[in-house]
């Protein structure tokens, strides 16, 4: 059965409410957030959770937000995966998607949604064939099965959503935060300046800097370096990758969360404080 027109009229606005928070997020300047100690205390970083709803309620229960006023939140890659529609086998995480708007509405100063390579397909219309399935497709699916002919709608406010969402955030200390980091930095430049000025829409499609961001997997050590060098950080904490233990460390320069399984992790961070590779390691717990 379709939503109300009240609930569908509450989501949209939300939404919205949502966008203008990303939008006007302390320390934001263009798609990069920069946290020092008088904006926040410290920073629980996630990693992909693909419309996994248990580990996403278990992340609202650790951050604790209300019990924790100077503590940041990050999330990431909320859409495709996770369950289903029984009826249409329409895909679930755009629920997700709607349970962080209403978190970003309810602290628009913590919490951080980051845009994920999923996200940005959504965006562009990119498609991904997973397991022999359409995983946009299936979303839209979803949407239709949720919200009926109010599913376009919900989708635009959406993707409104979306696209206001940082690319990076910067903890004072030296940590950078992204999505992922771009191929070959040893042999093709890659343009910082997306970070620190509006986007252009037609920047959001596949070849163009955002796209190997986001997409990027080369988490060669000299790779690794040269992104970290290029943003000005010691160390990357990223997501994108599966990773079988719930983190990995694939570099000296480079940390890795999975949030979309079992084990999931997440580490929180004290902004301004230096802390090296094996300290931030050792500071990873187990969702659960």
């Amino acid at each position: 059965m379709a939503a109300s027109i009240q609930y569908l009229e509450k989501l949209i606005a939300t939404f919205a409410e949502a966008t203008e928070a990303n939008r006007q997020t302390p320390g934001r300047q263009g798609s990069l957030i920069t946290l020092g100690p008088e904006l926040a205390g410290e920073v629980m970083v996630t990693g992909d959770l693909h419309g996994h709803r248990k580990n996403f309620n278990l992340i609202r229960r650790v951050a604790a937000l209300d019990a924790s006023p100077r503590r940041h939140l990050v999330l990431q890659e909320a859409c495709h995966g996770g369950p289903v529609y029984p009826e249409n086998g329409g895909c679930m995480s755009h629920m997700v998607v709607e349970d962080i708007a209403r978190l970003k509405v309810k602290y628009p100063a913590r919490v951080h949604f980051l845009l994920g390579n999923h996200e940005l397909a959504e965006l562009a219309d990119y498609p991904i064939l997973k397991k022999n399935q359409m995983l946009n497709t299936l979303l839209r699916m979803g949407l239709q099965q949720a919200y009926g002919p109010a599913a376009e709608k919900v989708r635009e406010a959406m993707l409104r959503f979306l696209r206001s969402c940082p690319l990076g955030i910067r903890l004072a200390g030296g940590v950078f935060i992204s999505h992922s980091i771009p191929e070959q930095l040893d042999s093709r430049k890659f343009d910082k300046s997306v970070f620190y000025r509006d986007l252009n829409p037609l920047e959001f499609y596949e070849h163009g800097d955002i796209f190997r961001l986001l997409w990027g997997r080369d988490n060669r050590p000299q790779n690794a370096r040269a992104f970290a060098e290029q943003m000005g950080a010691r160390l990357l904490v990223c997501g994108h990758d599966p990773c079988v233990e719930g983190y990995n460390v694939p570099n000296p320069h480079q940390i890795i969360l999975d949030c979309c399984g079992e084990p999931a992790c997440y580490v929180i961070l004290p902004v301004g404080q230096e802390l090296g590779q094996e300290e931030i390691v050792a500071r990873i717990r187990r969702l659960g």
